[in-house]
This record gives C-alpha cells, sequence and structure tokens, in this order.
C-alpha cells in the first residue's frame, strides 16, 4: 500500500463519521429553515464550503450560508442575518466584508453567513457572495475520485504550515487547494508542478483575466478579476516549494503528521546563542480586545515595522519570529548586536559642492573633532543617537508604524539574559533553531 493510502486511512472521515456529520448539519439547517420561517424572512439557506463539495477532514467546519434577495439593504441583511446566528447557534459577531456569526452547533463548529443571492460574479455585492459560486463549480468539475487527493493537499499543507488564508498563516485556502488538484490532477501531480513554481508563476483554470501582480496568481475560474492567492505570501509559497520537492525526494508521513516540537532547555538555547555570538531582544505588548484575524494583521506589521528600525539603527535583525498568548503579544528578535559604538563616522557632501561650506560651519566644533576628507567627501565623527538597542525601541516604536490598536505604551522589552530567562523557550528554539516541520 503506498503511503499516501496510508495517510488517506487516517484522514478520511468513515462511513459512520460521515452519517453523524451529515445528521448535524441537516438538523442545523432545519433548525435555520424553521427560524427564518417563523420570522417571515425570504431568503435561501445553503450549504457551501468543503463540507459541501465533500472535501473535508474529519471533525469538518460547517458553512451555512443565508442568501437575501439583491433588493434587500445591507443593514438589513447585517440585522437579520446576525440575528439567526444569535438564535440558532448563539455564536460570536466576525466580521468580513459584512458581520457573520461563528459558533457551535451539536459539538461542530459552524460559520453562518448573511450573503447575496446573485445570479453572476459580474456584480458582486459583497466578497462572500462569490463562496456558492465556488461550491457550484468544484461540484461540477471535481472528479469524485480527486476528493481524495484535495485531502491529501489539505493535510500536507496543514503538516508543513501553510493551510489557511488567514493573516497569521497568509497561505492556500482550500478553494485553492481544489483548484490545484484540478489544474494539476493529482496531489502528487501538484506536488510536482510546484517544485517549478517561481516568484510571478501564474496559473489559470479555463482562461486568464486581466493582468494581476504576486508572488503567485491563480485565477478564479468564476471570477478572472480576482487572484484566489491573492492571501498567499512569497514566504509561504516557498515553503511550499521547499516542501514539494523535499517530500519528492524523500516521502515521509511526517509531512502530513510532523512530531511536535519539543522547547530546548534554557542551557542549550544558552549555548546556541553563544555559538552565534548574536543577541536576543524580545518585544512584548499588551493584547487588544481586537479579533484575531485583525490583530494578527498588526503582528505582522509590527514586526516588519521594528524589524526596519533596528536595521535603520544598525543593530541589522538576522530572524524574527512572534506569538499571541492569551493576554501578550511578543515578537524575539534575533540580532547581530544589542550595543553600538558610542559615536560613528557620518559622511557628508563632495568637497567641491557649494553645500559644503555649511557641512564645515556646522561641524567646526564638534566634540569628537572637525571635519576630516576620505575618498572626495568630507566627513565627521559624530555622537550615536541611541547606543543599545533596548532604548533605541523603547523611543523609536511609537512612531516606526506598528498595528494601529497595538499600543507601545504598554510595551515592554527584555534584553538578551531577559529574553533567554524569561521568554517561551519554544518561541526561542523556534528562532534559533528554525528546522521545517517534518525535520522536527
Amino acid at each position: 500500500m503506498s503511503l499516501e493510502s496510508e495517510v488517506l486511512k487516517r484522514i478520511k472521515p468513515t462511513d459512520e463519521e460521515v452519517a453523524s456529520i451529515n445528521r448535524s448539519a441537516e438538523s442545523l439547517k432545519k433548525a435555520v429553515e424553521s427560524y427564518v420561517r417563523d420570522h417571515g424572512m425570504d431568503v435561501e439557506i445553503r450549504f457551501v464550503g468543503s463540507y459541501a463539495k465533500g472535501t473535508y477532514l474529519s471533525d469538518p467546519d460547517i458553512d451555512l450560508f443565508i442568501l437575501f434577495p439583491e433588493n434587500v439593504s445591507s443593514k438589513e441583511l447585517e440585522t437579520s442575518g446576525l440575528s439567526v446566528g444569535e438564535a440558532i447557534i448563539k455564536g460570536t459577531k466576525m466580521y468580513s466584508e459584512h458581520p457573520y456569526t461563528r459558533g457551535t452547533y451539536e459539538g461542530m463548529d459552524v460559520d453562518l453567513v448573511p450573503s447575496y443571492s446573485i445570479q453572476t460574479t459580474d456584480k458582486l455585492k459583497s466578497a462572500v457572495d462569490r463562496t456558492p459560486f465556488h461550491t457550484r463549480y468544484i461540484l461540477e468539475n471535481l472528479k469524485e475520485e480527486q476528493k481524495d487527493e484535495v485531502r491529501l493537499l489539505k493535510k500536507f499543507m496543514k503538516g508543513i504550515g501553510v493551510y489557511g488564508a488567514e493573516p497569521n498563516t497568509r497561505g492556500f485556502s482550500g478553494y485553492m487547494c481544489e483548484l490545484l488538484v484540478l489544474h494539476y490532477g493529482s496531489f502528487i501531480g501538484v506536488l510536482e508542478g510546484a517544485s517549478e513554481w517561481k516568484e510571478g508563476t501564474t496559473i489559470h483554470i479555463n482562461r486568464k483575466g486581466p493582468p494581476i501582480m504576486g508572488p503567485l496568481v491563480v485565477y478564479d475560474p468564476v471570477d478572472h478579476k480576482r487572484n484566489v492567492a491573492s492571501a498567499v505570501h512569497i514566504d509561504t509559497m516557498a515553503l511550499f516549494v521547499v516542501a514539494a520537492r523535499a517530500y519528492i525526494s524523500s516521502p515521509s508521513e511526517k509531512f502530513f503528521f510532523p512530531a511536535e516540537r519539543a522547547p530546548y532547555s534554557r542551557e542549550e538555547l544558552q549555548r546556541i546563542s553563544d555559538r552565534n555570538g548574536s543577541r536576543i531582544i524580545t518585544v512584548v505588548f499588551d493584547r487588544p480586545d481586537v479579533i484575531e484575524d485583525n490583530l494578527y494583521s498588526q503582528l505582522w506589521k509590527t514586526r516588519y515595522a521594528l524589524t526596519r528600525k533596528l536595521n535603520d539603527f544598525d543593530y541589522n535583525v538576522l530572524r524574527a519570529v512572534h506569538e499571541m498568548y492569551d493576554r501578550t503579544l511578543e515578537i524575539v528578535f534575533e540580532i547581530e548586536r544589542d550595543v553600538l559604538s558610542k559615536t560613528y563616522k557620518h559622511v557628508g557632501p563632495p568637497v567641491w559642492v557649494k553645500a559644503a561650506d555649511s557641512f564645515i560651519s556646522k561641524w567646526k566644533n564638534n566634540l569628537y573633532g572637525p571635519p576630516f576628507m576620505e575618498d572626495g567627501f568630507w566627513n565627521v565623527i559624530a555622537e550615536r543617537m541611541y547606543f543599545t538597542a533596548k532604548e533605541m525601541l523603547a523611543d523609536e516604536a511609537a512612531v516606526s508604524g506598528i498595528g494601529r490598536e497595538i499600543d507601545p505604551r504598554n510595551m515592554k522589552i527584555r534584553d538578551h539574559e531577559t529574553s533567554l530567562n524569561e521568554t517561551d523557550p519554544l518561541l526561542l528554539t523556534e528562532l534559533l533553531d528554525s528546522k521545517n516541520s517534518w525535520e522536527v
């Protein structure tokens, strides 16, 4: 029996599981239909997503759409749609382009999503209006035997950490997995195709739409103006390419079922840091009360903003990782140095330009000596604004362009020794030993 067959036996829902899921899903649909009928709502109730398409793994999320006529106002759609979710699954209000409800029903995770019933994607009223078209397209084009190929691809992507278009993963959606199997024919076909990808790769199932820029472009067959891969970050794409090549070279169940990583001891982390000759600095923010997806976007933005600052001030980031905890957001940087010399060489204008006179006048009484000539330019020894990375971040974080709802006023900074003693050892392990999931 092939490795893929063995994996499939572990990830494909059994007949008993399918029957149980179907019973709960139908019960949910009947409850929603009863509610909308009792409240005189002119809507259609329809399953979408992986459950409707039959490409789900065990324990699937159930996506149930409440489709309103196009003449209903967006305010009425929102109010009426959320009332259904509150009554049936008593869930949490979530936000896409407009609110929907996320909760549980008979142990299943459920999204109840109000949407418009439209006839064509040419005139969308919101992005979620495409979803029923996606479901119909896959049902009409994906062969029955290809559903298992999609399951394998989804589990592979989950195993290597690239599955999901949410901001924390920046990866591949379930719909994109289905389209890739349609395009390449099978799970192995997708990996063989992906092993040849490079930045700017473009894929179309039936026809291209207008030119789209991105690391990876996959034209949506139901809306040719849209890139299904728009959420895929170039690093996520690169990780998938590397994993595809590695699996083709040496197949292993570790790609689907990676071992849980054990953190190194504090002593081992200290040893690795000493070996590298680098320094660790951790930035900690209080976690704001913000929807998780939005907060992940802001956390990435903050990580990039602080990386730029550290580089601009010559501390030079080697690697960075971040994590969201119940109460805090933490970003850990490995940097070349955390202390700089008191002074540095400031390069001025060429000696023959008129601006040179004002440069000389400004610096002639400089504490560290007057300007001097080198390679045709005036230079001067000047004092740095900051000597340590910690004091620089303390002053500059607020003006660095961090996430809008991440408050720099409650920021705490751990220096090298404090980071090695107090920062989560698993996070430090991921920082200092960046193995891929299948290599652990």
